[in-house]
């Protein structure tokens, strides 16, 4: 490989990583910045080639780029997160992807003039949305839990259906039309896309869950398993029958997801990683393809298209497919706003825009602008209004800045009753029933039961929880809670405390858990110290630094006889002093400290 191959591979991976940070960044979407990025680099610069950088490999390539982002995705469909939506989400599968296909079909050909055949066709390929697109989008959007669970189911189901679609149109226009079989042909297509990619699917989700649940399989080699797994099973089904991959790969997802007594945690981190890469990748090495020429001479044709789509189309379907749910209106107004379309419908229209051209139809080459101008529209807008729109319709989840604590004791309940003074919701959670019971009498909120188990995993409501504090006296529970919500909330967002004074050396190597979360409050202090302040009187103070008392002059009147707990911003962020605080407060700043008059210093012994 030569130097401007490597170095072009390198740009694709490090520019998609830096479109990621930017957009954690400023809390949209990374496509906003991925497609421009791809689009100057390609047909502007004209520096990044991916047709000749990939070759013959580019589609392939693409092909199994999708197939793990849309497993990872399916991954996540517990049918017990749906119970009440799930004729919703079929009517949107079904009515309201037949809907979207005629409408859009018919929209195309009075706009752009095209043949019904290839109508049909740019019909069926903007009835996907998908993974690549909604799962970014719902990150940021954060939607009630009813629309988050109706966009990610289908999201993940219809990449399938509208593949499966626009092959059966592709195969029907090939062969000819009704009048030489074409529809018979079609039908035959169908039946064995279904067959081969339930059944390959089936037997793919039970064998991995069979050896996962028999422990068959050491778990340093889940991750590379399961990808090698989807992988084979994605090539075998789209060699037996083109696109019943995709299929394939989502009922197995979907199968895993579902099967009793299988831990898919280390999984499904590894999965989300790879799809972030992968999603990175595709979406600049497709915009790079673009060509910018064709793109403007459809520009107003396809705006016309993008607005019947946005305006028309998604609410008229999402309307029709919630009749008699119960799903309200501002519910239904939101998903109606959120559809964007993404990878598949841009690999797809490449591919088959090929193909029919060289069997005479001309304007089949217009179909590739014409479907990233509707990616770049819906995903651009909806990216930048979706939020604002559920806040204004107030369906969006409030920001996480509360606390998930662990034990409910003396020191816990005295934190939480400080903290919801100042407007931060507290959840905590232990399986001590009089505990509990006294802390919902002091007007806490309280979950009774294990932290870690499967009816927590139910019934804990974490809407607007977005740190954990581990401060229960048993040193494994806190270990435990900070490996099991590390995926929830980060690493960065996990505190504990100390339940034993700090040793040197190994021995306090040793004693260390692995993603045990950042120490609490300071490096000296451990439960039992906290818990012999509380007793012997000491309070939790709330200070507000001005521009005359600054930090500065808190830390002077310190003095051995009080303990920074938290720290507020002018935002109404929390922040979480540790050893060694990433924060450096200012003025307007809170500060919520431990104060105490005479009791005795702490050991560190």
């Amino acid at each position: 490989m030569d130097n401007h191959a490597t170095l072009s591979l390198s740009f694709i991976l490090f520019a998609g990583m830096a479109c990621q940070w930017i957009a954690w960044r400023v809390k949209l979407p990374a496509i906003i910045f991925l497609l421009p990025v791809g689009i100057l680099a390609g047909p502007v610069m004209m520096w990044l080639q991916p047709d000749e950088l990939f070759g013959e490999l580019l589609f392939p390539f693409v092909s199994l780029a999708v197939a793990v982002i849309l497993f990872e995705g399916s991954l996540k469909l517990k049918f017990q997160e749906i119970l009440g939506l799930e004729r919703v989400i079929r009517n949107m599968i079904t009515l309201g992807a037949l809907f979207t296909w005629m409408v859009i079909a018919v929209t195309t050909r009075v706009l752009l003039d095209f043949s019904w055949e290839v109508s049909f066709l740019f019909g069926a390929m903007m009835v996907v949305t998908g993974p690549t697109v909604i799962m970014p989008l719902l990150r940021t959007v954060r939607p009630k839990e009813n629309i988050a669970n109706i966009l990610q189911w289908e999201g993940i189901l219809i990449d399938p259906i509208g593949a499966i679609l626009a092959v059966l149109v592709f195969e029907f226009i090939v062969s000819g039309g009704v009048a030489d079989d074409g529809f018979a042909a079609g039908l035959i297509v169908f039946g064995k896309i279904l067959l081969i990619g339930i059944l390959f699917g089936a037997a793919g989700g039970y064998c991995f869950g069979v050896l996962l649940r028999k422990y068959w399989i050491p778990q340093y080699l889940y991750n590379i398993v399961a990808l090698s797994l989807v992988c084979t099973i994605f090539s075998i089904s789209n060699m037996l029958e083109t696109e019943s991959g995709l299929l394939s790969i989502t009922v197995m997802g979907i199968w895993l997801a579902n099967m009793k007594g299988i831990e898919l945690g280390d999984i499904l981190d590894f999965k989300e990683s790879l799809s972030i890469l992968l999603v990175s990748m595709l979406f600049i090495i497709l915009a790079a393809r673009l060509d910018l020429s064709a793109f403007m001479n459809v520009a107003w044709p396809a705006l016309g298209i993008f607005i019947a789509i946005q305006l028309l189309v998604r609410p008229l379907s999402v309307q029709l497919c919630a009749l008699g749910s119960k799903l309200t209106m501002r519910e239904r107004c939101l998903l109606s706003w959120i559809a964007p379309r993404g990878i598949i419908a841009a690999a797809i229209s490449a591919l088959f825009a090929i193909k029919l051209e060289s069997i005479g139809y001309p304007e089949a080459a217009q179909m590739v602008p014409l479907t990233f101008f509707v990616i770049i529209g819906t995903v651009l807008l909806q990216s930048v209004t979706a939020r604002p729109i559920a806040k204004i319709l107030k369906v969006a989840e409030p920001d996480p800045k509360g606390l998930l604590i662990i034990g409910v004791n003396t020191v816990t309940q005295t934190i939480a009753q400080e903290l919801m003074k100042n407007g931060f919701r507290t959840l905590l959670t232990d399986q001590n029933w009089s505990a509990v019971t006294e802390a919902k009498l002091k007007g806490l909120y309280a979950y009774w039961g294990n932290p870690v188990s499967e009816h927590a995993e139910r019934h804990l409501n974490l809407t607007g929880i977005g740190h954990l504090l581990a401060i229960s006296p048993h040193i494994e529970l806190n270990a435990l809670a900070a490996q099991y919500f590390r995926l929830e909330f980060g690493p960065g967002c996990i505190y504990t405390i100390r339940n034993h004074h700090q040793e040197n050396g190994k021995t306090e190597e040793k004693s260390l858990f692995k993603h045990g979360g950042r120490f609490l409050f300071d490096q000296t202090i451990t439960y039992e110290d906290l818990d012999a302040r509380f007793k012997q009187g000491a309070v939790i103070k709330t200070t507000l630094l001005t521009e005359e008392f600054t930090y500065e002059d808190y830390l002077e009147q310190l003095d051995g006889q009080r303990l920074m707990l938290f720290a507020i911003d002018p935002n109404g962020n929390i922040h979480v002093f540790t050893a060694q605080p990433d924060f450096h407060p200012k003025a307007h700043w809170k500060i919520l400290g431990l104060s105490w008059k005479s009791a005795p210093p702490i050991s560190n012994s």
